[in-house]
């Protein structure tokens, strides 16, 4: 049975799809047959034809001249014309009448001089009338379209209004501008449609859009950095003045532009960075959070106790006034070697009244010089020596005369005189130059600066 039943189902579905496709034939349309020529055609229908052309030819400036002659439907044209546009449209219009089979052309082209400058001559004069006829639409058109420009001029012009709206000055000038853009765009609209030209201003929009994407993609790289510009100055990451690392360029903050961030960099120089890889890229400010670690690393013998070398130098660095007692300094071993302990010291500064550099050096040298004095040993490279044969052969015959490195070790040093050392080496007050010369240029950037500091800084 279910054999049966599924050979029932197909011949169902088969005579389905044959009555479908039977249907889809005989509804097909059926196409119209090409023209023919007609049979049968009479001196009456000819005269016909030549009485229609001739009359139509009568009635239009330059081809009145031209003859006709009808012939079983073909339709013969002579004469004289001035050039190839009033032949050109002499057979159009022999052609479309009623009853002609084809247009033999016999038709002379004069060239004249006469007869192809009249008709400009002619075209231009009823241009002239026709400009005077529109000339005080045309003025109209053109006053309403400059009243909306002195609208939008005006309206550029009232900051406080664009500040109250958009408080971040960049996005304020960028609303400003667009309305300007928008009252501008309406007057020329207006001004097109009481001319008429209704149909050409929806081919400048459409042709705006096609020419608006082009330019995108023409533009994308400039309009990711516009971008970016508004949403720094919308986020404001950093102030001027602010000691920033962006990406590998380290700097003072100088402006913020609608292209580029310019930094100062600590040699003085000016640094320009496209605002897209600043609102993409790593930002480091020390200036935010004042207090700053400094590290360095010292190494003692293995044969030291870490954990006093550890205590002496805290001790050093803490007897500087520019380390902070919170943070704590602190201390930590590091790695362990085969011949040395390394050690890691740590102590907070505050930038803002201390240069890091210096302070981070003054506290390296006291840390070296008391575990110096309390006799821990700062281990010095060691490097393992190979001799060729005439060498050592020499060492065993004793004529070269050595010392064990035990009488080494236990030699005095030499004292060295201690160096005088100047007042400014000591002095750890920061270090306010570059400062101060971007204070000085951003007396002279006017409103060309983004950075707000009545925002709230990210």
């Amino acid at each position: 049975m279910t054999l049966i039943r599924k050979i029932l189902l197909a011949l169902i579905l088969c005579m389905s799809f044959v009555s479908v496709a039977s249907a889809q034939i005989t509804e097909a349309p059926i196409e119209d047959p090409e023209p023919i020529i007609e049979v049968q055609s009479t001196d009456e229908a000819d005269a016909k034809i030549n009485d229609r052309i001739e009359s139509i030819f009568a009635k239009i400036e330059g081809i009145k001249g031209v003859s006709v002659k009808v012939e079983s439907g073909v339709v013969t044209l002579s004469g004289d014309v001035a050039n190839e546009t009033l032949a050109g449209d002499a057979k159009d219009i022999a052609i479309r009448t009623a009853g002609v089979v084809t247009v033999k052309d016999e038709i002379n082209r004069t060239l004249d001089v006469r007869g192809n400058v009249a008709p400009v001559l002619q075209g231009f004069q009823d241009n002239l009338y026709a400009f005077s006829r529109a000339l005080p639409l045309i003025v109209l058109s053109l006053l309403v379209f400059l009243i909306f420009a002195f609208l939008g001029g005006r309206l550029v012009r009232f900051s406080a209004l664009w500040r109250r709206i958009a408080p971040n000055p960049f996005l304020a000038e960028l609303l400003a501008q667009a309305s300007r853009l928008v009252l501008l765009a309406t007057g020329a609209i207006l001004a097109l449609n009481l001319l008429g030209a209704s149909k050409f201003v929806t081919t400048i929009l459409g042709g705006a859009g096609v020419v608006g994407i082009a330019i995108g993609f023409a533009v994308r790289d400039s309009m990711e950095n516009y971008i970016s510009s508004i949403m720094l100055s919308l986020r404001q990451p950093f102030r001027a003045n602010d000691h920033v690392v962006i990406n590998e360029h380290e700097g003072i903050v100088v402006r913020l532009t609608s292209r580029a961030t310019i930094l100062m960099t600590l040699d003085g120089n000016h640094l320009r960075i496209p605002n897209s890889v600043v609102f993409k890229g790593i930002i480091l400010n020390y200036t935010t959070n004042p207090e700053r670690r400094f590290n360095f690393e010292l190494g003692v013998d293995a044969e030291d106790n870490p954990i006093a070398a550890m205590q002496v130098g805290l001790e050093a660095i803490k007897q500087h006034d520019f380390v902070l007692t919170d943070p704590k300094p602190g201390a930590s071993i590091k790695t362990v070697g085969d011949s040395n302990i390394v050690i890691k010291f740590t102590g907070w500064v505050k930038q803002s009244e201390t240069n890091f550099s210096k302070a981070r050096s003054l506290a390296i040298q006291s840390a070296m010089t008391v575990l110096d004095e309390q006799g821990f040993t700062l281990p010095e490279p060691i490097y393992r020596l190979r001799f060729d044969a005439p060498i050592q052969q020499a060492l065993d015959g004793g004529s070269v005369t050595t010392r064990s490195p035990k009488a080494r070790a236990n030699q005095t040093p030499k004292k060295k005189d201690e160096p005088v050392i100047a007042a400014e080496t000591l002095d750890v007050s920061p270090d306010t130059h570059l400062a101060d010369k971007v204070s000085e240029e951003r007396s002279l950037d006017g409103d060309n600066n983004l950075l707000d500091s009545d925002r709230p800084k990210e």
